[in-house]
């Protein structure tokens, strides 16, 4: 049986001195970023054990299996620009697993990828504005899943890759640095520039050929070539040199080419 989160150490880990507001631990729930939405508190995590209706990008359902994931959401301000906060959502996630000693690399946008396990998905982030600029961030990390428990063939685990993580001391770890990036995007400059050379170094999508699938259902194939101050990622095509704000991104990986 999973171990439950546990609340007071995670309220100890995440003061209200320091700016966090309640933690929020809900046994079950159908989506966390709602939960959280409608209380609209800034830096409070809600938390839960089961998310049953949870969604990731483009509207996309996001399973979910009792106790094995890390699920949460949290209100924060805006960042301008906007495209930033779900890249430093993403960067925030590695850098809480990197810290754990698992290595893992970013897909642009926010997809976090495994190497120990064939480049697999572990993490899924869904950025959503509310009516009054908060923005609701929600998190959907898998921590003890065995391969059978996950949904599609490209999904993994922090267990399968040999990784035993305590969920509470990651949720702490991830959500102190997102507060540490999203407190440098709002204070821009150096310190933004510092975020987005992070992302780069972090993101193995940059400097390769992809496949880039639109929301309108349209796919091309192109070279990227980095990414502009406003978070979309630049490329190079058969239609000359342009930016993509949105859709899905598909590693190209070329003959005798590492996986990364």
């Amino acid at each position: 049986m999973p171990t439950p989160m546990d609340v007071q150490r995670l309220t100890t880990l995440l003061p209200p001195e320091e700016g966090w507001g309640d933690v929020v631990h809900l046994p079950r729930v159908g989506s966390t970023n709602a939960a959280a939405a409608e209380r609209g508190a800034l830096w409070s995590p809600v938390v839960t054990e089961h998310q049953t209706a949870g969604r990731g990008r483009l509207g996309r359902p996001w399973q979910d299996t009792p106790g094995a994931s890390l699920a949460m959401s949290v209100v924060v301000p805006p960042v301008q620009p906007p495209g930033w906060l779900p890249l430093a959502t993403g960067l925030a996630v590695r850098s809480a697993l990197v810290d754990e000693g698992v290595d893992a690399h970013l897909k642009w946008p926010n997809d976090v990828l495994l190497p120990g396990d064939g480049d697999r998905k572990v993490c899924g982030i869904l950025c959503q504005s509310r009516p009054d600029g908060r923005v609701v961030v929600g998190i959907g990390i898998n921590v003890g899943h065995d391969r059978g428990d996950l949904p599609v063939e490209t999904a993994t685990s922090l267990r399968l890759v040999g990784a035993q993580v305590d969920r509470t001391t990651l949720a702490a770890a991830v959500l102190t640095h997102l507060r540490h990036r999203h407190a440098a995007l709002t204070e821009g400059g150096d310190s933004a520039e510092q975020v987005r050379a992070a992302y780069a170094g972090a993101c193995a999508t940059l400097g390769r050929r992809v496949v880039v699938h639109h929301p309108d259902g349209t796919r091309e194939e192109v070279e990227t070539t980095g990414l502009d101050l406003e978070g979309r990622l630049c490329v190079t095509g058969a239609r000359g040199s342009d930016t993509v704000a949105a859709g899905d991104v598909q590693h190209i990986r070329l003959p005798g080419a590492s996986p990364h």
